[in-house]
């Protein structure tokens, strides 16, 4: 019988395993329906936290603690390093990022978009995008990379607020 032979097995096996791979790819690729829970769609309610609301405790916060963290510091004893200095610290800079990110997420909820809606949008992307560098920089321990992303996500909340 043909199944007997070694290559005849080896070349269906290619085959469906290729095709199995095909259907997975063409299943991951194709549109999907919105997801849904057994409680139903997802719904945003922007209005329960406004705008000056959750900058104040979302990104103000957030954007403070991470830059609390970095640079130095003139004292009457001279310039205080801010670096941190413990695993805690370092997760706390970790953490800071992290709601950065989801912050420039949130930030383009529908509902919370300011006009001109193009800039707005603009400016929470490059928040979420260079939050990213900022808590790899965190993540890595890197004082230098620390400074200079923070610095960079300055210049984006300023950038915006013009």
């Amino acid at each position: 019988m043909a199944w007997d032979n070694e290559d005849v097995r080896e070349s269906i096996l290619k085959r469906l395993v290729t095709f199995a791979a095909c259907a997975a790819l063409l299943t991951a690729c194709s549109p999907q329906k919105p997801a849904e829970s057994a409680r139903g769609v997802a719904k945003f309610n922007t209005d329960a936290l406004p705008m000056p609301e959750f900058m104040g405790h979302v990104v103000d916060p957030a954007s403070f603690a991470y830059w609390k963290g970095s640079g130095t510091e003139d004292t009457p004893k001279g310039l205080k390093d801010l670096t941190p200095t413990t695993k805690e610290g370092w997760e706390g800079m970790e953490t800071a990022a992290a709601v950065l990110i989801e912050a420039g997420n949130a930030l383009q909820l529908p509902g919370r978009a300011r006009a001109p809606e193009g800039d707005w949008y603009k400016f929470a992307q490059q928040l979420t995008a260079e939050a990213v560098l900022a808590k790899a920089a965190a993540e890595k321990h890197d004082k230098d990379g620390v400074y200079a992303e923070g610095a960079k996500v300055y210049l984006i909340c300023t950038a915006c607020h013009k």
